[in-house]
């Protein structure tokens, strides 16, 4: 044992050196494969790490979810700085959430938010593995913005732009809360929309000092003001309110809003207290309605159109370019005014004003021009002048029927129950009274080019009044170039001095002259009092009858044609063709012409029975004149007078008419003939039941109230019956007794046969 002491000795050295050296050698190795000694923290740092996560979850799941590619936790403030932040704030379905990247950002775990100093952007609606919602915000861009990780709500007061679906937008400071579902875009926002489908899209751009989106509603709030446009059409407002749908915009309401369309030739505006404008699935344009001081205005090379009223519809075609006018309806105490606009090409026309309680307009398919206007409910026309000599008119009717022509002008109108009104514009003459029309229908035409009116068709019992003179008919026509009124089926005119009826008649407005054709009579009342014409005045009225009645010279000629006849009282005047100068104091029968003269009694034969027979003197002839002045009726071509007992030929025979104005008293009571002057082949026959007498010569005059009778020149001759022939020089003879006066001379002395019982 001794001996092995030594060994064991030995041998412990020996693995204790062993161990040592084995110590030593893997120390060396670990600490050559030993990792280096991290850098020591920032001062105020306390942890650092890449690729982090940090994660709140709720009853549904993941609430927030935070990663980072670098990660830096501060001590004072408590607070994460990341790097390479990607952001999901999850929605309370769990399944769908909001996104945000951003290169840098703040995490404060005590208060729970998120600062992203530079740019983030953030994608809303977000489902693994889906796309975001058609129409639905998608995307923001910003910086400076702050992520409250408890709520989700995400703000920035720095510029922000935004991409969605359809569209995108803009603006200085913005606010989102995913629990509402609200985006306020706080300043200078704006919005841009894109059609869905159309080839040609075109966009619909909002503006608004700031607008709020309500995306659980579909809806965005437009304040204080709001501007929409889109291609040609303007909408602004004391701000808006926008709806959405899976397609786009929808509708949009609006105050104090004005509206415009503007395309090359015509520009349309629209203004009201409040405004809806509603949208098809392709966000086009298919109805606008403003309500309270509603205004529609269209513009053309033309006119300008402006239609006021409580309410306004309109009404669009969408062609997958633009919104086309269709229809335009004015409710509650409508106005359509339309004012030419000066050109160097034609004279403007009249200012149309249409008022009603409903004013209905159509357009024509390019929506530039209108087409009609038609009002369900009573309403008034005016015709306003532009240039002197244009009239003023209006026109009353239950409803009215407007068709337009090219260019906005008007075409022609019709309306029932319709009453008109209308005022000569200033002249150099007196002003004339307006005149005054009625009738069950109405149809007015106006010319193309000018767009002045035309023609004017009133049937239905047409009544006419200016001043003192009126008419009726049962149909009128107005020609506006001739100013004149043709009356037609039972047509009557009349005034203070007379009345004409006819089947036909054409007034002249201006000269106040009228032609009457078929079957005409008229009566016209005494011109002066105290005048001694028997043919043209007196004490009653003047009638005739004739297939024609004419007057000129503001009826200061009046012409009757065929079977005139002309009567005054008893006094009676018959011809083919019978003119009256009233000036002149002129009357001339020609064709047929047959007078027959009344005698009117004077004081000294008053006193003969009542029941005695009137003395007529008759007269025919082919021609005859008569002028007031001299009270002479002069007939030529051939002459027959008959009287009582009496007949009297000859070529021509001169009527002269007593000056009743004369007569003791002064009174009017018509007038006879004094005197008749005959020439020419003169036969006079008087017969008795006793006796005869035949008297011929060239000349002879025969005195009425003495029944006195001069034959003179070419060989008088009297025959009588009961004292044989007489000739001479001169022959006088009284028709009432025997006498008988001859004035021979001496180389022709008178010869007498005396013819004994």
């Amino acid at each position: 044992m001794r001996r092995a002491r030594p060994l064991f000795l030995l041998a412990i050295l020996v693995i204790s050196g062993y161990l040592a050296v084995t110590y030593r050698h893997q120390l060396a190795e670990l600490r050559r494969n030993a990792p280096p000694t991290p850098k020591p923290l920032d001062q105020g740092v306390n942890a650092t790490a890449t690729d982090w996560h940090w994660e709140k979850s709720s009853g549904n799941g993941p609430a927030v979810s935070v990663r980072a590619k670098n990660f830096r936790q501060i001590k004072e403030p408590s607070r994460f700085e990341l790097e390479k932040v990607d952001l999901k704030i999850y929605r309370a379905d769990g399944k769908s959430y909001d996104h945000v990247l951003s290169e840098r950002a703040i995490f404060d775990m005590a208060e729970a938010f998120l600062y992203s100093e530079g740019e983030a952007d953030i994608t809303m609606g977000e489902e693994e593995g889906k796309p975001p919602s058609p129409a639905r915000l998608v995307h923001i861009k910003s910086s400076g913005i702050r992520f409250d990780s408890k709520t989700g709500k995400a703000e920035t007061s720095r510029e922000a732009t935004f991409l969605f679906e359809r569209g995108e937008g803009k603006a200085v400071g913005a606010v989102y809360d995913p629990l509402t579902r609200e985006l306020l875009l706080r300043s200078k926002a704006q919005l841009i929309w894109h059609d869905r489908g159309p080839v040609n899209p075109r966009p619909m751009k909002v503006e608004a000092d700031q607008i709020l989106y309500l995306e659980n509603e579909s809806k965005v709030v437009l304040s204080p003001w709001a501007k929409l446009t889109r291609g040609n059409m303007t909408l602004e407002g004391k701000g808006a309110l926008v709806t959405l749908d899976k397609n786009g915009i929808r509708q949009v309401d609006t105050t104090a809003a004005k509206g415009s369309d503007r395309f090359p030739g015509r520009v349309l505006d629209y203004a009201a207290d409040q405004l809806t404008m509603s949208f098809n699935e392709k966000s086009e344009v298919e109805k606008i309605r403003g309500t309270g001081g509603a205004t529609l205005t269209a513009t053309t090379a033309f006119a300008v159109t402006s239609t006021h009223s409580s309410q306004i519809d309109l009404d669009f075609n969408a062609t997958g370019n633009e919104s086309i006018l269709r229809r335009a309806a004015a409710t509650g105490q409508a106005v359509v005014e339309s004012k030419p606009i000066a050109r160097t090409d034609r004279p403007p026309a009249e200012t149309r004003i249409l008022r009603s309680e409903t004013v209905e307009m159509t357009m024509r398919p390019d929506g530039r021009e209108i087409d009609a206007i038609h009002t369900p409910t009573p309403g008034v026309l005016e015709f306003l002048p532009n240039l002197p000599g244009q009239r003023r008119r209006r026109v009353d009717g239950d409803r009215f029927d407007i068709v337009y022509g090219a260019a906005n002008t008007i075409e022609s109108f019709h309306t029932n129950n319709a009453r008109t009104r209308t005022e000569s514009g200033p002249g150099k003459g007196r002003p004339r009274a307006p005149a005054l029309t009625s009738s069950r229908e109405l149809q007015a035409y106006f010319a193309p080019k000018t767009g002045e009116m035309t023609r004017l068709e009133q049937s239905g019992d047409f009544r006419y009044e200016e001043a003192e003179r009126k008419a009726r008919s049962e149909r009128a026509l107005l020609d506006q170039t001739s100013n004149r009124i043709t009356l037609i089926q039972d047509a009557r005119v009349w005034d203070a001095s007379g009345a004409t009826s006819a089947d036909q008649i054409v007034l002249d407005q201006k000269s106040e002259d009228f032609t009457a054709e078929g079957h005409v009579n008229s009566s016209r009342l005494p011109d002066r009092k105290g005048s001694g014409s028997a043919m043209l005045s007196g004490d009653e009225p003047t009638q005739a009858r004739a297939m024609r009645m004419t007057t000129r010279d503001q009826q200061s000629l009046v012409i009757y044609d065929g079977n005139a006849v002309l009567w005054q009282g008893a006094n009676r005047l018959r011809a083919d063709h019978i003119e009256i100068e009233r000036k002149n104091g002129l009357l001339r029968a020609h064709g047929h012409v047959a007078s027959q003269l009344i005698d009117r009694p004077d004081e000294a034969q008053a006193a003969k029975p009542k029941n005695a027979a009137p003395v007529f003197t008759l007269i025919t002839a082919p021609s005859m004149t008569y002028s007031d002045k001299d009270r002479v009726a002069h007939y030529t071509g051939g002459v027959f007078l008959r009287r009582a007992g009496l007949d009297v030929r000859s070529r021509e025979l001169r009527a002269y008419l007593k000056d009743e104005s004369k007569r003791k008293g002064g009174k009017e009571s018509g007038s006879s003939v004094e005197k008749a002057a005959a020439d020419g082949g003169v036969v006079i026959v008087q017969t008795a039941p006793d006796r005869t007498r035949r008297g011929v010569s060239e000349h002879a005059d025969y005195y009425v109230d003495e029944q006195k009778i001069i034959l003179e020149q070419g060989s008088p001759e009297l025959r009588d019956s009961l004292r044989g022939v007489t000739k001479g020089k001169q022959l006088t003879y009284f028709a009432g007794d025997d006498r008988l006066l001859v004035n021979g001379v001496t180389a022709q002395p008178a010869v007498s046969r005396i013819r004994r019982k």
